[in-house]
């Protein structure tokens, strides 16, 4: 079976952009998304890799590091990077892991344990499933995965919409409902009675017994 949502995020030594690291140890207190792409010099995952790099100071006033993959070399990585800068007007700072004997992308699930060869053996259409993210928390705990196809781009401020989700309600117990940005009301958790709700948030909106609204808790 695959990961799973709360499972500890896999451990592992890696060579990327910025040195070799440890992965949980480089999470260190903070969440983290790591991200991943088929192959370098792709065209969607050129827009991606930018469209990240915009968004970065989102993700690190929510205490997020962002981690990229991608099946090929640092060397690649260097070069690619030249060509992001290039087109999307922005060179990504945060660290790109050099998948090239796919350790870490068969670790997450995103090949079968019995792929194989090299980087440079492998074409993108090989690789076509190394294209997940994954958000994690300060305890290494997954808390959300998704995949998308080679064709299809990510939409990143949609995950650091969903980071905003996962944050609040882990610090309090409430959800967030449909198409939710950080703001709006949410919704008091069926797992807290509606005696105990009001004892945390006082009144609220209640147009069923089950929908339960309240402005965000801060």
């Amino acid at each position: 079976m695959g990961l799973q949502l709360g499972d500890t995020a896999p451990d592992f030594v890696a060579l990327t952009t910025q040195g070799t690291m440890r992965f949980h140890e480089w999470i260190g207190d903070s969440w983290a998304v790591l991200f991943s792409h088929p192959k370098d010099f792709t065209p969607i995952c050129s827009t991606e890799l930018g469209s990240v790099a915009k968004l970065s100071p989102e993700f690190r006033r929510r205490n997020v590091k962002l981690i990229g993959l991608s099946v090929d070399s640092v060397d690649d990585h260097y070069e690619w990077l030249d060509d992001i800068n290039e087109t999307e007007g922005v060179r990504p700072g945060y660290p790109i892991i050099a998948d090239t004997d796919l350790t870490v992308s068969k670790l997450y699930g995103m090949l079968a344990a019995d792929a194989e060869g090299d980087a440079a053996s492998r074409c993108a259409m090989d690789n076509r499933t190394v294209r997940g993210t994954f958000v994690i928390d300060p305890s290494k705990r997954i808390r959300l995965i998704t995949m998308y196809p080679m064709q299809t781009g990510r939409n990143f401020a949609e995950v650091l919409r969903a980071v905003a989700s996962v944050q609040l309600t882990t610090r309090h117990p409430v959800a967030t409902p449909a198409s939710w940005q950080p703001g709006d009301d949410v919704m008091i958790s069926l797992l807290v009675t509606d005696e105990k709700a009001k004892m945390l948030f006082g009144d609220f909106k209640a147009p069923k017994p089950y929908m339960r609204i309240i402005p965000s808790p801060a």
